[in-house]
């Protein structure tokens, strides 16, 4: 049982980034991932599971909370019953197809298997891939404020970005020349890394510019774990170094519609 709880413990971080992008919370979605995890402790697992085969089995026992009647999930964890749990409804969810890109990307899961996690026909599963990028590289362009420190991320970064039409509004390397560039020119979105050249904190930075702008932020780390523990206010969206471009425009596209939606 203890290796089973490590095995667990150690995907966490990730099903934890992955409920925090689909439902465009940290607050919902690790209410969910709360959810899942006494669902399968309900349930039981089987200790014979491979981590693998457990790490499907998380991220579709996530899925399942998802689609339970938001009354069910209240009945089953009063602590829930507030009345804001509303990631529990399928409907207010990124759709299907942004599920399964995020699934491929993000969290590196072969379409086969994401079909599996979210009970899709495999050829549904295709298809709806192949809607999502087609809808990614319709996607709205918006200013972006680019927080790097290393010269080589930040100008792939820029070199992303524009290619998919956005506007880059600056590079900042330092918390001050984020800040001054943010007042220079309000961003649509930011992309910031969390340690910058100064030893000053892209966490504090951002915290900085969101007293001034309401704007979606996704933070590009090397460490993810560090800042998926649910026991503080963390990112809502967070990519790991190195990434993968897919990775960059998926997490892009998701941020700019979670934040259209709430408009």
């Amino acid at each position: 049982m203890a290796d089973l709880a490590q095995t667990i413990a150690r995907q966490l971080p990730y099903l934890r980034r992955y409920a925090r992008a689909i439902s465009g919370s940290q607050e919902h979605g690790d209410r969910c991932v709360k959810r899942c995890l006494q669902t399968m402790l309900e349930r039981g697992v089987d200790r014979g599971l491979d981590p693998a085969e457990l790490r499907l089995l998380l991220y579709r026992s996530l899925h399942e909370v998802w689609s339970e009647p938001p009354d069910r999930v209240h009945a089953a964890e009063p602590a829930l019953a507030d009345g804001s749990i509303v990631a529990t409804r399928i409907e207010q969810l990124a759709p299907h197809k942004r599920q399964i890109l995020f699934l491929t990307t993000l969290e590196g899961f072969s379409l086969p298997q994401a079909a599996e996690i979210l009970r899709l026909r495999p050829e549904v599963a295709a298809d709806l891939l192949g809607e999502a990028r087609a809808d990614l590289r319709a996607q709205e362009a918006t200013r972006i404020l680019i927080i790097e420190d290393e010269p080589v991320i930040a100008l792939d970064i820029e070199s992303i970005v524009r290619q998919d039409g956005h506007s880059v509004t600056g590079i900042a390397t330092t918390h001050a020349e984020a800040v001054a560039l943010a007042r220079r020119e309000a961003p649509g979105l930011v992309l910031a890394d969390i340690q910058l050249a100064d030893d000053s904190s892209g966490l504090d930075a951002v915290r900085e510019i969101l007293e001034h702008y309401a704007v979606p932020v996704i933070f590009i780390t090397a460490f993810p774990e560090r800042l998926l523990t649910g026991e503080r206010p963390e990112p809502t969206f967070l990519i790991t170094k190195p990434f993968d471009p897919d990775t960059l425009r998926v997490s892009i596209s998701q941020a700019l519609a979670t934040t259209k939606a709430r408009a």
